[in-house]
């Protein structure tokens, strides 16, 4: 199965300006361009299907931003400008999948799409999920780690982790993305209360991993044998916080963790 993802940004700024009306002049830092004090948004559109025979296209990326611009622009600039319908952001990912899904191309079908409403906070939906809608929100904390494993020789271990390895451990600032999944509030709208929703993730994880060594001060490293590696964090972390949300009304979906800009793991259970 081939899935092809497209990102478009914009934003939305406090009086009209006619841009829309034009052709975009820099669509990858975002068109409309922000001229003021207004909203930068990134609606990322994931779409499934078979390539095209003649152009091994899945689709044409210049159809899905059109699409998006056509049916998506406008929906969250109605939202944002004007105070139209839907004003929460769960129902108002849920108004963009409905409208620009049937908008697509039939042989591209929307699977996931997501909203940005900062570089840290997205709103997303799944075909699979449907009424469900997705919260992410990531966080931050440094913390010191040593992977080794004592049933292995030192060779072996230096062999397997390298400089990770090195018996004093070594640092990372980690990023954590927390996911959680449920069915907003019929009445607000609302999916979690995000500042609750924050108290938790940081009472949890943040005040529990920050500026710790993983392995010597965290029982879930320290008594158990654990190695510390991206993997183990993100089970661990997710482990912690599988429990926490009932009384908010969501669960959690996922946790992410990055150990360095290049290197991520995501767990879920």
């Amino acid at each position: 199965m081939f899935r092809l993802t497209r990102e478009v940004r914009f934003a939305v700024n406090p009086q009209r300006d006619g841009q829309s009306t034009g052709k975009p002049t820099n669509s990858y830092a975002g068109f409309p361009s922000l001229t003021g004090l207004g909203h930068y948004f990134a609606l990322r559109v994931s779409v499934t299907g078979p390539l095209d025979p003649a152009s091994e296209y899945l689709v044409n990326i210049k159809k899905i931003d059109a699409v998006v611009r056509e049916h998506g622009v406008p929906l969250v600039e109605s939202a944002v400008r004007t105070g139209g319908a839907p004003q929460s952001p769960p129902l108002l990912v849920r108004a963009l999948f409905d409208r620009l899904g049937p908008a697509l191309p039939p042989s591209a079908a929307l699977q996931e799409l997501s909203l940005s409403l900062s570089p840290f906070l997205t709103y997303g939906c799944l075909a699979s999920e449907l009424p469900m809608v997705r919260l992410s929100q990531k966080f931050e904390f440094s913390a010191t780690h040593r992977l080794h494993n004592p049933a292995l020789s030192d060779r072996e271990n230096c062999d397997t982790y390298g400089k990770c390895n090195n018996p004093h451990g070594h640092g990372h600032n980690y990023e954590i993305q927390v996911t959680l999944k449920g069915s907003p509030d019929q009445t607000t709208g609302v999916l979690v209360d995000v500042p609750a929703f924050e108290r938790i993730v940081a009472a949890t994880v943040i005040d529990r991993f920050d500026h710790k060594n993983l392995n010597v001060e965290l029982p879930e490293f320290s008594q158990t044998g654990l190695i510390p590696s991206v993997e183990n964090i993100a089970m661990t972390i997710y482990r912690l916080l599988k429990s926490k949300f009932g009384d908010a009304g969501a669960q959690l979906a996922s946790v992410t963790v990055w150990e360095t800009p290049k290197t991520w793991c995501e767990y879920t259970e």
